[in-house]
């Protein structure tokens, strides 16, 4: 078991286990975006095939634990694109062609949407994201009996703020027969998360392991809710009928059980051989999403009070109207340079990312305080113009 002491301290107690991505000798902020791997994440990836089922149930065994989920399918993909576009495809879109979303959605959902909507094969409705304390009265409210499904994230991916009340979305789109999709990529692993606290039983759930789970490319999921067993995706492949294949009768197309019916085609199983490895090392670790989002809280608060001493004006700015426990697991930074400052900040050895005029910084539970702390005076440095000087670990 792991203490918020060890992991401050210089060096991190995880870092040693980081070893391949040289995390005690990076300043690495982009955990928001993608974490480094643990290094047990590159064993065991022989014989894949023979044993790729078993680690496929591993993996949508650790997601179910992660959402609090007893009841739901977890479906895996590639990415979250491919598992976006089967839940769309099941949807009743001939009789009920209206969506509701937000503008503050990652790419994925974004553009997806706007295609859809550019040759008007969709109506698609977008409600405002901010702000996100009042976003779930708004997306509630657009809800009607034309309404197939609401598509939104439960924490904003360019700033980080948490979306309450859910629920409440969840009880419209059950009264008016729309499903709901919550997209928890940014949320999962960082802020604890539980189905029946936020009332979301009963919504589909994406999301993935790319970033606080550390899981790497390749580990997407779908969570399915009870009651949909007779759900027939369009766009499906022919895993989803792997185990009926003797089965198929002329003019229907069969589909699986389960996972089976949202399944896709062939794939690279070894995603799933890293995942369940590094689930078992999070287990092993202590690294519950409750201690994480202590960590998290811990480090995100250390950014942000050093953020407020440096007292850059109106060149770089942060919301503080919401407070440290309404946030996920990033420090959002807005001003007119982000992607300049972001830039330079690489070039010095501090890795974060820009999105339009937001910089992020997304610590991650193998960083120690002096690495943060270091980090933050490097920013300084380039957001006042000053020479670099080299950042220090």
């Amino acid at each position: 078991m792991r203490t918020l002491d060890e992991l401050a301290r210089t060096p991190n107690a995880l870092a040693a286990h980081y070893a391949r991505f040289r995390v005690g000798e990076r300043l690495l902020l982009t955990g928001h975006s993608h974490q480094a791997w643990p290094d047990v994440a590159f064993e065991g990836q022989d014989e894949k095939w023979s044993r790729a089922e078993e680690k496929a149930e591993r993996v949508r065994r650790g997601y179910a634990r992660l959402l609090g989920d007893r009841d739901g399918v977890i479906a895996l993909g590639q990415n979250t694109h491919e598992l976006l576009l089967r839940f769309l495809s099941a949807l009743p879109l001939r009789d009920r062609p209206r969506l509701v979303t937000t503008d503050g959605e990652f790419h994925t959902i974004r553009r997806q949407l706007d295609r859809l909507a550019e040759d008007r094969w969709l109506e698609v409705m977008k409600v405002a994201a901010e702000p996100a304390g009042s976003l779930a009265g708004r997306l509630a409210g657009g809800v009607n009996s034309r309404t197939a499904a609401v598509l939104t994230s439960s924490v904003l991916y360019a700033t980080a703020h948490i979306v309450p009340g859910l629920g409440e979305v969840a009880e419209t789109c059950r009264r008016e027969g729309a499903e709901l999709l919550v997209d928890v990529y940014h949320h999962l692993n960082v802020v604890p998360f539980s189905l029946a606290w936020l009332g979301l039983e009963d919504a589909f759930v994406i999301g993935g392991g790319y970033k606080y789970c550390q899981l790497g490319e390749g580990n997407c999921f779908l969570r399915v809710p009870p009651g949909r067993t007779h759900v027939r995706p369009v766009v499906t492949g022919w895993f989803g009928e792997f185990a009926r294949l003797a089965e198929r009768a002329p003019g229907v197309v069969p589909y699986g059980d389960g996972p089976a019916r949202w399944a896709g085609a062939t794939y690279d199983p070894t995603s799933h051989y890293r995942a369940a490895r590094v689930l078992d090392f999070f287990e092993s670790q202590g690294l519950t999403p409750e201690f994480l989002r202590e960590v998290s809280q811990h480090q995100v608060g250390l950014l942000g009070a050093r953020f407020d001493a440096l007292e850059l004006g109106e060149a770089l700015t942060r919301d503080r109207s919401v407070p440290l426990e309404r946030t996920g697991g990033f420090l959002a930074l807005r001003g007119q340079r982000a992607f300049e400052l972001s830039e330079r900040l690489r070039r010095g050895g501090v890795l974060t990312d820009a999105r339009g005029e937001w910089l992020r910084l997304g610590p991650a539970p193998y960083l120690s305080d002096g690495q943060l702390h270091a980090a933050m005076d490097a920013l300084d440095r380039v957001a006042r113009d000053r020479p670099h000087e080299g950042a220090q670990a």
